[in-house]
Formats: C-alpha cells, structure tokens, sequence
C-alpha cells in the first residue's frame, strides 16, 4: 500500500527528521563520550562498557540509516478531505467502528512511521486499514488478524 514510499504526513517526515537530527548530533555525542570514558579504564578485552558502547554505537547507527532511507523515500501525503467527506475511509480519516463484542474503537489512518494504535493511529499499511480503507459508514469488514479474524462495522467517517 506504500505506493513507491513511505505514506506519511508533512508532521511526520519533520518528526523523522528531528529524530534523525538527535541521533546524528547529541546520541553519537553521547556515544563517542562512552567509549572515551570507558577505553580509558583499560584493558577492552574484559571492559564490558567499552563493548556495551560499542553494540549502542552499532544500534545507534543502524537507527540513522534506517530513518535516513525512510525519509528519502518518503511520500509525503495530506489526509484526503475529499474522501472523508464523502464519508469513504482513505489516509488520514478518523474511522469509528464496532467490533462484534460491541466495543468500539476510533482510528486515524496515518502512515506507517507516525502509527501508534494505543494512541488511536494506526498504520495505513496494516491489515485492519487495509479492510477500511475505500468503505463508508454502514459497511462491515472481516479482517484476518494472527489472533483471528476479526468482524468490524464502521460507524463512521471523519
């Protein structure tokens, strides 16, 4: 469902970007000052804050290529007024629905790297966006989740 890229919204690239900005400056400062303060203890082959450093470093630069690749191939997308108002779910509506237990949930569609279900954001290239995605107020969705399949009813579209 990336469409060539990473589906985000103008907010959420200058997240990444802030994040990438951090990691770049103040976490490798923070590294490099670990691994300073640590070789100066000694002997590294028995130093384990020098390697617990070192695997940090590894971690820390491993987070900066990946933020890097996916803000080069982000996609920047603004939520799709049109749809919402025409009360079909595309990216960036707010969905309300109903499961079959009578609970119900409520959803923003948002791209992958700004998602956050506990917060109500959910990635656009999940399975339960995926089944919204295109429906309208009324319609009712079967999603096959790992725990099972899940019935949902939308009750509306924002």
């Amino acid at each position: 469902m990336s469409e060539g890229g990473n589906l985000t919204t103008a907010e959420g690239l200058a997240a990444m970007q802030a994040e990438l900005e951090q990691l770049e400056g103040e976490g490798r400062r923070a590294i490099a000052e670990r691994i300073k303060t640590a070789r100066e203890w000694g002997d590294l082959k028995e130093n384990s804050e020098y390697h617990d450093a070192k695997n940090d470093q590894s971690h820390l630069e491993t987070r900066i290529l990946r933020l890097r690749e996916r803000i080069s191939a982000a996609v920047v997308v603004e939520p799709d007024a049109r749809r919402s108002e025409d009360g079909v779910v595309g990216f960036g509506s707010t969905v309300a629905v109903r499961g079959d237990d009578g609970r119900e949930n409520s959803w923003t569609i948002v791209g992958a790297h700004d998602a956050k279900p506990s917060e109500g954001r959910l990635s656009v290239e999940s399975p339960v966006a995926g089944a919204l995605m295109g429906r309208a107020a009324g319609d009712a969705v079967t999603v096959k989740l790992p725990s099972g399949e899940r019935r949902l009813t939308i009750v509306s579209v924002g």
